[in-house]
């Protein structure tokens, strides 16, 4: 059965009931490197024990040639899924665009991002997505990921349970433009994926 597209008036109204006036009042704190942190108060026991929990007790000797940040894996988590959905984020950025997740229309899913911090402590990562259908921007959403140390082994961070629209207008293709950044703004990575509903797994 075709695909019901919705009109112009319709994706306003979506959007409209998306929009959200949420201002966070957060003031990052003062850059420091691993080092001065490292320096800090080394007579305090219960400090000290707190930094190594944050940052482990071994120094990660991490190539100077990488990013500080990267952002490895983005998977839809749903249990419903006949097959994992996952991707590769540290492939061609240009070729994701042109791919589509494929989800039931209804289900319960998270989004997972795994990520790596190779130096330096980054403080306030935040991952930042919107979401369009046809060009029309109908919601934009702000997950707090929190601040982390360097370690060898990636870090995960998952999204809250969310559910996929459902219903006649709510099936078809969104374009989604994905963002990892933090307190200084850094752009980790920003990446674009598409998401098709559909009725069924396989329709």
């Amino acid at each position: 059965m075709a695909e019901h597209e919705p009109t112009p008036e319709q994706l306003a109204a979506i959007a409209a009931e998306n929009e959200e006036s949420e201002i966070v009042n957060y003031k990052p704190p003062a850059q420091k490197t691993l080092q001065e942190i490292q320096e800090l108060d080394k007579d305090d026991e219960s400090l000290r024990k707190y930094k190594e929990a944050l940052l482990g007790s071994s120094t990660v000797a991490a190539d100077p040639c990488i990013p500080n940040v990267q952002v490895t894996r983005l998977t839809l988590v749903c249990d419903m899924a006949p097959a994992p959905l996952t991707l590769d984020l540290l492939g061609d950025l240009e070729s994701i665009k042109k791919q589509s997740f494929i989800l039931k229309e209804g289900v319960e899913y998270r989004i997972k991002i795994n990520f790596k911090v190779n130096k330096e402590i980054v403080s306030g990562l935040k991952y930042i997505q919107h979401t369009f259908r046809k060009a029309v921007k109908l919601d934009k959403s702000d997950y707090m990921v929190g601040s982390y140390g360097p370690r060898p082994t990636e870090y995960e961070f998952l999204t809250p349970l969310e559910e996929a629209p459902k219903g006649i207008l709510a099936r078809g293709n969104y374009n989604i433009k994905s963002k990892f950044t933090d307190d200084d703004k850094h752009d980790h990575l920003s990446w674009e994926w598409n998401l098709h509903i559909k009725k069924d797994w396989k329709d």
